[in-house]
């Protein structure tokens, strides 16, 4: 097999190679080569007789071993599920009615209400395309700009100027 300009050309050759500068460096060492002698792993629920612990006895010395300390919670004890109740959590309050459109935001709704059905249906009501696309973008350009102009761009005067992040 030949390589291009960046490449070997005999690929098991440089492989070779790796392998020999892996196995001087001690890469590989504990690794048994021939894996008949290893034990057989299809049951491993149950440890072999030679690695079970005989069970300590139970002295008072043992009993009075504080817990290890649990990893991620930073304390010894551990969570008692039954020292919250349901009047811990908190409870968010009623949001403030949705305030009426005004006449303007009516307007600018039809008006985009208008443009839709031009520009998807216009011969339901006997106009052409030609005529119907232009009434349609007119309609949807004046509505949009009803929309944005309407946008308060100053905080109620009532507020401290601290509401937080805003988008």
């Amino acid at each position: 097999m030949k390589g291009g300009s960046d490449g070997p050309e005999d690929v098991d050759a440089t492989f070779a190679q790796i392998v020999a500068g892996l196995e001087r460096e001690g890469v590989g060492v504990g690794i048994p080569t021939d894996l008949s002698d290893m034990p057989d792993l299809s049951d491993l629920t149950e440890l072999p007789q030679e690695q079970e612990e005989e069970p300590k006895p139970v002295t008072p010395a043992t009993v009075a071993e504080p817990p290890p300390t649990s990893g991620w919670r930073g304390h010894e004890t551990d969570m008692d599920w039954s020292w919250s109740s349901d009047d811990d959590h908190y409870v968010p309050p009623d949001p403030p009615p949705l305030p009426k459109p005004s006449k303007l935001t009516i307007l600018a709704l039809v008006l985009m209400g208008i443009a839709l059905f031009l520009l998807v249906a216009p011969t339901l009501i006997g106009l052409g395309t030609q005529i119907a696309t232009p009434i349609a973008l007119i309609s949807a350009a004046v509505g949009i700009g009803l929309v944005v102009l309407r946008i308060r761009q100053t905080n109620p005067g009532d507020s401290d100027n601290d509401n937080g992040a805003q988008v």
